[in-house]
Parts: C-alpha cells; structure tokens; sequence
C-alpha cells in the first residue's frame, strides 16, 4: 500500500497575493481577498510568485482566526508541498503502511519525544530495539538536487546534534527527508545556505545517522510518497 495523505473536504485553489512576515500570506479565494496560515517558517525560495496559484486547506478548527492554510504552490507546472506539519503526518503513515522497510521492525510510535534538549518528531520500538526519527519538509531544488535548509536553521542543527549523540551511544537513528515536489533526482545539504547545518549533517552520516530522502507526488488530491534519492556529496 502507497502511503497517501490526501486533503480534507472543502480544500480549495487560491491565487496567491503576497507574503507578510513570516506566518500570514494574502491569497484571492472566489474574487474575494483573504488572508490564511503558514506554518512554514523557511523563506520558501523561489517558490512565492504573485498570481500564481496556491492549495489551502481549511482550518481545523472553525474558531482560528486564519480560516485556511496554505498547502501547496505553483511557482512553474508543478505542484510543491509547503505545510511543514505534512513530513510528520506522512511519516506514521509510512510506519502504518510498512512501506519503508527501516521501519518495519518497530511494532511501536511515539510522537514528539523529548531527546535531550530537543524534542525529536518520532520513536518507533519495539522487542528489537528503537529508532529515533527526525523529519524535514524540503522544497528547495537546484539542477535536479533536492536541498535542506533554504534559511539558516539553529533549531535544525540542534536536531542533528541531538541524532549525532544517540548515533555514538549504539542507538539507531534516521533523517526523513519529504521532498514535496517529483523533479530532483538526488539529496544533499545546503551548504551555501546553512554550512554549520552541512557540516553536522555529514558528520551525522558518518556516525551512521541513516538518511531517508523520499520525493513526494503532489497534486490538489493529496501527497504520496514516492521514489527514495540518493545523497550527493561533495
């Protein structure tokens, strides 16, 4: 079974305005102006081009202030996934599925586990043993290279420090990295953006941090995983 996240009723097409700050973005919903949410907290390179178009999805709670969020963008042809809460969310649905198979041996998960000074987005265990997990939303491709960060990330490298750790205690540990768009064909760090990020990031590798890069099939209907990528390194 592919893993599928699709959207919740009531999800819509909008035409994107402007960004405010780093969490309200301005979008045209059925000719009326409409300010929603953004969770993501990156500078979305590249991506935000006035008169595009955008997906949102409805709030949750119909109290909140911002009556939708902003999901998905579409700077060229092609859909891209910008809700940084989607890696999570696809992520169990990953372990559900068995569909990746580092993670088939953990009957075991656990949300938002507290790991040292950090809290880590996953642990799966079980009578084998534990695996840590932090995912990633990735956005950002150069020359068919899908990259992390697109700013520079304290909160990141502090993540990485946190697997580094566990890494050289024996306990396993992973990266899963839900690249949201279908046009990379490999992974790496951008260093150009966040080299403290890079360096840890390869460090990580080395100390038998696994790496889990999965493209992302997006489309208005929801978010698939798709093909795992290789690293580049330099």
């Amino acid at each position: 079974m592919n893993p599928f996240l699709p959207f919740p009723p009531h999800s819509c097409q909008a035409v994107f305005v402007a960004r405010e700050k780093r969490f309200l973005v301005h979008v045209v919903v059925k000719n009326k102006p409409v300010t929603i949410h953004t969770n993501n907290s990156g500078s979305m390179l590249g991506l935000l081009r006035p008169g595009m178009d955008v997906f949102i999805s409805p709030a949750s709670n119909p109290k909140r202030k911002l009556p939708y969020t902003l999901e998905l963008v579409r700077p060229h042809k092609q859909w891209i996934g910008v809700n940084t809460a989607t890696p999570n969310r696809l992520l169990r649905r990953i372990w559900e599925t068995r569909a990746v198979p580092e993670f088939a041996a953990y009957p075991a998960f656990q949300s938002e586990v507290r790991q040292g000074l950090s809290r880590l987005d996953a642990r799966l265990h079980g009578p084998g043993g534990e695996l840590w997990i932090e995912a990633k939303n990735v956005t950002m491709v150069e020359d068919e290279v899908a990259m992390f960060p697109d700013a520079v990330t304290e909160r990141g490298q502090k993540h990485v420090r946190e697997l580094i750790a566990l890494a050289r205690q024996g306990i396993k540990v992973a990266i899963f990295l839900a690249i949201q768009r279908n046009d990379a064909r490999c992974f790496g760090p951008a260093d150009c953006i966040d080299p403290a990020f890079a360096r840890l990031f390869w460090q990580a590798v080395d100390c038998g941090v696994q790496i889990l890069p999965y493209t992302c099939l997006v489309s208005p209907q929801g978010i698939a995983l798709g093909a795992r990528l290789p690293l580049t390194r330099p």
